[in-house]
């Protein structure tokens, strides 16, 4: 096994145990912007190309705050609200627009409390993660060239995923209006 094969295996072992952090165990005290990027960087690290690209930055929060994504933090103050939309946020940010999230985000909303939404997300989460974590790790024990095939194989998934995604939320956001 190649070196390269080797590092992908690991981190396919890592992130496949990822869970998100569950609602009662997110940070019940409000916390400050360079709090927030420091707590949520580090449930993302795994998530980015590697694991020091920072997913989340001041002017991201900033933005999705003024496109009213997320709200507005009370005296500057962010609460387990704010991080759990945020985790759901960078999550889809990587294959929806922040229009769509935002509209996913109401129509999720009407039908459950925020908690009851976040608890699914993480549910969803770590149930893909673990199937495209076994097809990772079981491909990786036959080399380079597969490894390749499988990487093509998923994005080809995931833009059609992504594109099923847009096509859903476009019906459902013309029909609510």
């Amino acid at each position: 096994m190649s070196e390269s094969a080797e590092r992908i295996k690991n981190w396919a072992e890592k992130i496949k145990e990822y869970n998100a952090v569950e609602w009662d165990r997110l940070p019940e005290i409000y916390l400050y912007m360079d709090q927030v990027l420091t707590y949520m960087n580090k449930q993302l690290c795994l998530f980015g190309r590697t694991e020091n690209t920072p997913l989340l930055t001041s002017s991201m929060i900033n933005n999705y705050v003024k496109d009213g994504v997320l709200p507005r933090p009370e005296q500057k103050k962010y609460s387990k609200e704010h991080l759990a939309l945020l985790m759901i946020i960078c999550m889809l940010k990587q294959v929806l627009s922040i229009q769509d999230i935002s509209s996913l985000l109401k129509i999720l909303l009407e039908d459950a409390s925020q908690d009851e939404m976040y608890g699914r997300f993480c549910e969803a989460q770590s149930a893909a993660l673990k199937e495209v974590c076994e097809r990772v790790k079981d491909t990786s024990d036959k080399g380079d060239a597969e490894l390749m095939r499988l990487a093509i194989e998923l994005s080809i998934e995931a833009n059609v995923r992504r594109t099923a995604s847009e096509r859903i939320l476009s019906e459902l956001t013309e029909e609510k209006k």
